[in-house]
């Protein structure tokens, strides 16, 4: 995580309702809530451009700065629009710095191109994108980088196996159970003996065919 946060301003709002939320997101801004440690929460509308923004830089830590006030927070909960994607609320988390937090983490994976499986012509699935973990605030880093380049083909890498994870995260998720990625053999590979028994059956059907005909034409006579 770099040492020095992102900061979003947040302006305060007094009309609640959904026409209101209507309202903020025409202008484009997005309602939300800022929840603090012991004090009420705090109803807020922040620009959506800055928020996703910051959202996609990836920081899972910055400080929201509100009336003055700046306080390190978390996202709490995120509501986007079915079909369009757009943020229609977000609630945030005033964080204590000096407190353990859980917080989802996502995994990069590198050394893709560079596995054997993958070099063979295999598929690599990356089956989990987030992590589960309890760090302080401010050890909570932006991804967990996860190097899959020994991959070999039919081979399932398991959370268990990673042994890059800082060691100032707990993960929460069990490491047995847990599968970070997977190479699997080409689909098209079975395409040839498809096609192969495809024709047989064609041209099975078609002697069956000529059979018929044949025996239609002795009748005949």
């Amino acid at each position: 995580m770099s040492d020095e946060r992102q900061t979003i301003e947040l302006s305060a709002r007094s009309a609640f309702g959904s026409r209101e939320g209507r309202r903020l997101r025409k202008t484009g801004n997005v309602p939300g809530i800022l929840y603090g440690r012991g004090r009420d929460p705090q109803a807020f509308s922040v620009n959506e451009h800055d928020l996703r923004a910051t959202l996609k830089a990836g920081h899972a830590l910055f400080d929201a700065q509100l009336e003055g006030d700046s306080v390190p927070v978390i996202v709490k909960d995120q509501q986007h629009h079915p079909v369009r994607g757009d943020f229609t609320h977000i609630d945030l988390l005033e964080v204590d710095l000096k407190q353990a937090i859980e917080s989802l983490v996502q995994v990069e994976l590198t050394g893709v191109e560079d596995a054997p499986g993958v070099v063979q012509g295999g598929v690599l699935d990356q089956v989990t994108r987030e992590l589960s973990v309890e760090a302080l605030p401010t050890d909570i880093p932006d991804s967990i980088v996860i190097d899959v380049a020994h991959l070999e083909l039919n081979q399932t890498f398991m959370l268990s196996e990673v042994t890059t994870i800082p060691s100032e995260l707990t993960v929460l998720d069990d490491a047995e159970e847990t599968v970070i990625a997977t190479v699997t053999p080409p689909s098209k590979a079975e395409a040839p003996e498809t096609v192969e028994e495809e024709t047989e059956l064609v041209g099975e059907g078609e002697e069956a065919a000529e059979g018929e005909g044949e025996d239609a034409d002795s009748s005949d006579e």
